[in-house]
Formats: C-alpha cells, sequence, structure tokens
C-alpha cells in the first residue's frame, strides 16, 4: 500500500481506475462486517476486527493531520470543532488513503455487508469520516448519536502502550456502563444510533494518542458539508455506478 503522504498516481486516476483502487479496501471492510461478532446487551453493536488492510490501517495513523493540543473538551468532540479532521474532499486529493478509504465506504460491497448486518437501507446517506486524536485529558460524556447519524462505526488505530484500556464505553439508558469496547489496532465498533445507545468515553489516563476514524452515514439534513466525503454525492448515487 502507499504511504500516507500527498497523492500523484491516484489524483490522476480516472473515475473507473480510483475506484479500482478501492475495490480491495471495500472487499476487506466487507469480510471484516460480514464476521463481526455481535452483541445485544445493552443495545445491539458489532466488534468487527482487522478492519482495513493492515497497510492503509498504518498509513492513516500516521496522517499529517491535526490541530494544536486539545485542551479542555468538556465532554463532548464539538468543543473543539475548529480543529477537528474530517477525510472532506480536500484530504481526499492530499492522501490516496484517504481517498481510497472513503472511496470503498460508498462502494457497493462495503455497503452492502454493512446493511446486510445492521438492517438498514443506506440508500440518499452521506458519508462523514472523522480523524481523532485524542490526547490525555480526553473525555466523552454520554451520548446516544441519534439524529441525523443513521449508523456510526469506530476503527480503532493506536496501539500505544496502555491502549488497550481506551475502548469506548457502552452504556446502558441509566448511563450504568455494562461493558468497554476493545481498543485494539485495527478493531472497532458499530451500532445503529437510537434512544438508548448511550456510549461515551470515562476520563481516564492516556499516554500517547488514542487515534481513531469515526465513519458516519448521516442523512441529507446534516448542515455541515464540509464534513462529508462527498457533500454533493449520496451513498445511493454512487452505487448506482457499479456492478
Amino acid at each position: 500500500m502507499a504511504p500516507a503522504g500527498p497523492r500523484d498516481d491516484l489524483a490522476r486516476m480516472d473515475g473507473f481506475q480510483a475506484w479500482s483502487a478501492a475495490g480491495p479496501v471495500g472487499e476487506h471492510i466487507a469480510r471484516a462486517i460480514a464476521s463481526a461478532p455481535r452483541g445485544d446487551d445493552p443495545y445491539r453493536h458489532w466488534l468487527p476486527g482487522n478492519m482495513l488492510p493492515p497497510g492503509d490501517c498504518a498509513a492513516i495513523a500516521a496522517l499529517p493531520l491535526g490541530g494544536p493540543p486539545q485542551g479542555e473538551t468538556l465532554g463532548r468532540r464539538e468543543t473543539n470543532n475548529a480543529t477537528r479532521v474530517y477525510f472532506s474532499p480536500e484530504n481526499r486529493v492530499r492522501f490516496d488513503v484517504c481517498a481510497r478509504t472513503a472511496l470503498a465506504l460508498q462502494e457497493g460491497k462495503a455497503v452492502a455487508a454493512i446493511e446486510r448486518a445492521t438492517g438498514l437501507d443506506l440508500a440518499g446517506t452521506y458519508l462523514r469520516i472523522e480523524y481523532c486524536q485524542d490526547r490525555d485529558g480526553f473525555w466523552l460524556e454520554p451520548h446516544t448519536d441519534i439524529g441525523a447519524k443513521r449508523l456510526t462505526l469506530l476503527i480503532y488505530l493506536s496501539d500505544d502502550p496502555g491502549s488497550e484500556d481506551w475502548g469506548t464505553d457502552i452504556l446502558d439508558e441509566f448511563w450504568y456502563p455494562v461493558a468497554r469496547a476493545p481498543f485494539r489496532q485495527n478493531h472497532g465498533l458499530m451500532f445503529v444510533p437510537g434512544a438508548t445507545t448511550y456510549h461515551g468515553f470515562r476520563r481516564r489516563p492516556i499516554q500517547g494518542v488514542r487515534r481513531s476514524i469515526i465513519v458516519n452515514y448521516v442523512g441529507p439534513e446534516w448542515r455541515a458539508r464540509h464534513e462529508l466525503s462527498f457533500p454533493d454525492r449520496s451513498v445511493s448515487a454512487v452505487r448506482r455506478l457499479l456492478p
């Protein structure tokens, strides 16, 4: 796989070639989703492993993207909205791994695997991928993701010492911690947001950087279009171009 860095060959590809480059990544993601263990307590969720080709996982973890030290989050990512980073059209042009990953998550096999596992119809949704780099002092209050987010998929990237304790806290409707997603490099957590899909991150030491990507499929009502990988093309519009 190409290392993280500004794109050159991929930037010059035509549409068919770009889809071809992303195809194996989409197939890899589809296999991970299809084999992911499912849990139902306190709500339905999946714990996929080997989510991305190993070279791509390492390349994303090494991306030279990120703002200044996070400071206080007040328990919400939006506290630091000005420095949040996405696999936006600009970053798809700059980095081939961002382009491959975003295209793969719009590609038929990955989308179809998510739909089969969850029972969702993602037609008409838009892809949003956030690149997160959490540092010591980070925490997230309990929240559900309900609203415009139709699906949430977290993919963990770090393998720092002590990172096994950095997983997302899975909470019941009373915010009682029921489980913690295993934080292992290239593993993740997936769920369909609903009224009781509470999750968060209890403040605990982070020695290093807690890197992850958060993949959401969001409805057309999503207003922050700059956060989307393909602001002008929904998942269904792209899927119609595929066999």
